[in-house]
């Protein structure tokens, strides 16, 4: 027994090998340290951003200024509502809301405008009219033809699925969620959304507010893709040269 343990021999590991296993720790040791000074650093929490008096004097004069607006517009008569053959409307918001009002930011929200050059549909009635009044400032919004709708949602078309964005372009998916409202396809759900029809509600909460596609410099409000897209506010039929630009 003794005599076999005695000529167990010890393999002996090649030198390259040993110098290859001893880089291989330093440099793992390495990556170790950095991730948890990274770790360290993003625990910290965001750095407080300094906000000049002048954003402060902005904001407020901006505030004051939609509160008085939205005063004057609760006293005077209400706009007469659009013809019958006008049942839908397009909203495009073209402007930061920075410091605006507690109220046309609520307004915003319902509207699921919450990014600017988004845009969603809206069922033409005078509680809607009245909300595209008090974020006229802000919003475009005017009557889509059948050629912009149907552009919008064939392109731009989404759904959320959980956390996900799901682009439409499956009818069985669509037929899968819908079907119950009778939708089954693309063309249904653009039919639903243009006529108006008794499940115009579903079907809009079922398409995510549309992502316009506009240039890098858009979102700091640039004189000339303003100037292109116009003042806002109502803009009836010209809404649609508005979604040419930005489908």
């Amino acid at each position: 027994m003794a005599e076999s343990e005695s000529k167990k021999v010890i393999k002996l590991v090649p030198e390259y090998l040993l110098k290859k296993r001893k880089t291989y720790q330093a440099i793992k040791a390495t990556q170790a340290k950095l991730a948890l000074l990274e770790k360290r650093k993003v625990s910290r929490g965001k750095p407080l951003k300094f906000k000049r008096l002048e954003d402060y004097l902005r904001d407020s004069h901006r505030k004051h200024r939609d509160d008085n607006r939205i005063h004057r517009a609760e006293h005077r008569p209400p706009a007469p509502l659009p013809p019958p053959k006008n049942k839908l409307a397009f909203a495009v918001r073209i402007r930061e809301i920075k410091g605006v009002s507690s109220r046309v930011r609520k307004v915003i929200q319902m509207m699921r405008l919450r990014k600017i050059f988004s845009g969603a549909f809206i069922k033409v009635s005078k509680h809607s009219m009245a909300m595209l009044k008090v974020v006229e400032p802000y919003v475009a919004w005017g009557f889509p033809n059948l050629k912009s709708v149907r552009e919008l949602i064939l392109k731009r078309g989404q759904t959320r699925v959980g956390r996900r964005r799901v682009p439409l372009t499956d009818n069985t998916f669509i037929e899968q969620h819908m079907g119950k409202h009778g939708i089954i396809c693309l063309e249904d759900l653009i039919h639903e959304i243009y006529s108006v029809g008794k499940s115009f509600r579903a079907a809009n909460n079922f398409l995510l507010p549309f992502r316009l596609s506009v240039a890098r410099h858009a979102s700091r409000d640039k004189a000339g893709l303003l100037k292109d897209l116009g003042s806002p506010g109502p803009r009836a039929a010209d809404i649609n040269a508005i979604v040419r630009l930005l489908n």
